[in-house]
């Protein structure tokens, strides 16, 4: 179950990150309430995983889904580009997420 926080926390991560850009630095009040939501909620779920995963293990994770999917998010929403080399290394990062679960409890 600790698994399956720790990926709710990341995809919060990466609700709150995005709003973060629509807000327009709290400009915006919806899209600031979403990123104070998902925040706190990224945060619960981070609270909750690292109850069954080492901390070292459920932080690097959490962010290495956070950065893999707000870069995603980036290039289909944004228009950010997705070269060869800036999908490789997002690659890597998930290969390090893969890696991390296999050698976890």
């Amino acid at each position: 179950m600790a698994w399956i926080f720790l990926a709710v926390a990341g995809a919060l991560e990466v609700g709150f990150t995005t709003s973060l850009k629509y807000a327009e630095g709290f400009t915006k009040l919806w899209p600031s309430l979403i990123f104070v939501a998902a925040y706190a909620g990224s945060a619960w779920f981070l609270s909750l995983a690292i109850k069954g995963i080492p901390i070292g293990t459920a932080y690097a994770v959490w962010t290495g889904i956070g950065a893999v999917g707000t870069a995603l998010v980036g290039i289909a929403l944004f228009g950010e580009p997705a070269t060869a080399l800036r999908l490789l290394f997002l690659a890597v990062i998930v290969g390090g997420i893969v890696g991390l679960k296999l050698v976890s409890p």
